[in-house]
């Protein structure tokens, strides 16, 4: 499978999703986003203190503070950035991760979770470099894929 079948894919699968299949999708993969080892790889000098305060906890609580509390926190994040460009990865994943997962709180889009679901993706890729003709070669992505496609369709095969 190339790369841009496999967005179509995924977002097949979010469109065709019941409602409890994609809520149970984000908050899975939005917990695997913004997992507590991404954050290490940050340097003291790419964000404020009061920013990785905010990070850190909302990556903590991120199921079960609210949208507002999260709003709030992604303002203090973006607002003690220190660099102009050269943001950790892991630190620019979470980050994404959050706003994402904000926007699907605030309005129930899908389509929120269907950018979760390729930051999901990129996370593996950054790993393993996957194939962009055969996306699924490597083991990692072939599995990251079926846990994707297993939250959205449980029946399928």
């Amino acid at each position: 499978m190339n790369y841009s079948e496999l967005e179509a894919d995924i977002l097949r699968l979010i469109v065709e999703a019941t409602e409890d299949g994609v809520r149970a999708f984000g908050e899975e993969t939005v917990t695997r986003l913004v997992r507590p080892e991404l954050l290490r790889g940050a340097a003291e000098d790419e964000l404020t203190e009061d920013a990785r305060a905010a990070l850190t906890h909302a990556c903590a609580n991120v199921l079960t503070i609210s949208a507002a509390e999260l709003h709030n926190a992604i303002a203090t994040i973006y607002d003690g950035i220190l660099v102009d460009d050269d943001l950790d990865a892991g630190v620019l994943t979470a980050i994404s991760a959050l706003a994402h997962w904000k926007s699907y709180l605030e309005q129930n889009r899908r389509g929120e979770l269907y950018e979760l679901a390729i930051r999901s993706i990129e996370d593996v890729d950054h790993e393993v470099s996957a194939d962009l003709d055969d996306f699924l070669a490597t083991p990692e992505m072939a599995a990251e894929y079926e846990r994707i496609r297993r939250l959205l369709d449980p029946g399928a095969k």
